[in-house]
């Protein structure tokens, strides 16, 4: 293994650099910044190279020498065909490279128009594969209705606990809370006007059809909607998805669809369990604040809370379902192969979810705005 050397020789008068030995990373005199800028003084005063005495090359040696150019020929340059070959495709990176870069608009005024399509497309794009999942979620109903044998009930029943049961604990304690809060800050309002009573309709018809919801919601979406894109897209990068096509086993019917049924079947269950828990602690609050009896607010909640917002609150809980878990399935089938895009997808997957939520109980409260109403 020869160590790189420079010389200078003169031939026919002119000057040439001569490298020889191996320019490798394991045989470059460290530090290599030193060699760097040594070279890049010897560039600016020989115009001429020869590299036909240079043993061996790897795409370190070819930077190095490269960036010494100046990034181009030099005017004078004997080397081996394969030698030429590697510093050619080191060029040929950096042209795609820069080729690769956004460019600068020439029309400044223009630029928001170009954003805005860009995003305009990968909207739709994701849109459609959206679309394209709901059609194969449809196609694998319709074939297990004809074959029930192959409904895959242990994913079901796992994906039910881990979203549901697993979930019990923290949607009571951020139900309970929030129900303190809101009647806490209510109550100090209230006692203002004298309308104490009425802290039992602001926490009936606020929690059971808004809070409670859109605040499981938020939280499913970032416990379990994060978790479903996660354990998809590992499978995506350890080719396990692969391997269950390669076998003949469809990816919609084993991953999707017992997430989504699954999550769809958990939501309402757990925005009544939070409703109860926001209640209860409404309750509690409401009692020690404004001395209102268990009594007066248990006999008066059902009288002043329709039974429709009931309904409102699991209808969005079934809603939110399907949609986060939809979400996080089609973030988790585009992960590619690296963990950067792991991680951004389940970022974006939380995102899209919670956003998705909010904009759909917006459009639930348009729809039912005359509904359950006393």
């Amino acid at each position: 293994m020869a160590v790189a050397a420079i010389e200078s020789v003169k031939q026919a008068d002119q000057e040439r650099l001569v490298l020889s030995g191996d320019w490798t990373l394991a045989t470059l005199p460290a530090p290599i910044s030193a060699l760097e800028r040594r070279l890049c003084d010897l560039a600016a005063s020989h115009p001429g190279w020869d590299l036909l005495s240079v043993t061996r090359l790897d795409s370190a040696g070819a930077i190095l020498l490269w960036r010494a150019w100046g990034r181009q020929w030099p005017a004078v340059l004997a080397i081996s065909p394969g030698h030429r070959a590697l510093l050619e495709r080191i060029d040929a990176i950096r042209v795609d490279v820069q080729s690769a870069l956004p460019k600068q608009s020439q029309s400044q005024p223009l630029t928001w128009l170009l954003a805005l399509g860009q995003e305009s497309w990968v909207t739709a794009r994701h849109l459609l594969a959206m679309v394209a999942l709901i059609g194969q979620m449809v196609l694998d109903l319709a074939y297990l209705c004809v074959h029930p044998r192959d409904m895959p009930w242990r994913e079901f029943s796992a994906n039910l606990y881990k979203t549901g049961a697993q979930a019990l604990p923290v949607t009571a304690l951020i139900g309970f809370l929030i129900g303190v809060v809101l009647s806490y800050l209510s109550a100090l309002q209230l006692k203002t006007f004298g309308a104490d009573v009425f802290i039992v309709n602001l926490l009936g018809i606020s929690i059971v059809r808004e809070l409670g919801p859109v605040l499981v919601a938020v939280l499913v979406a970032g416990r379990s909607g994060s978790a479903m894109t996660a354990q998809i897209g590992v499978m995506r990068v350890t080719e396990e998805i692969d391997a269950l096509a390669t076998m003949g086993v469809s990816r919609s019917q084993r991953l999707v669809l017992p997430k989504v049924l699954a999550l769809a079947v958990a939501m309402p269950l757990l925005v009544i369990w939070c409703s109860a828990a926001g209640i209860i602690g409404g309750m509690v609050s409401a009692k020690l604040q404004m001395d209102l009896s268990y009594g007066f607010f248990i006999d008066t909640l059902p009288r002043v809370v329709p039974v429709a917002n009931v309904w409102i609150g699991i209808g969005k809980g079934v809603v939110f379902g399907l949609l986060i878990a939809l979400i996080a399935c089609h973030f988790g089938l585009q992960v590619k192969p690296n963990t950067e895009s792991l991680s951004s997808r389940t970022t974006t997957s939380v995102v899209t979810s919670i956003t998705v939520a909010i904009i759909v109980d917006a459009v639930f409260a348009v729809l039912t705005r005359n509904l359950g109403i006393p």
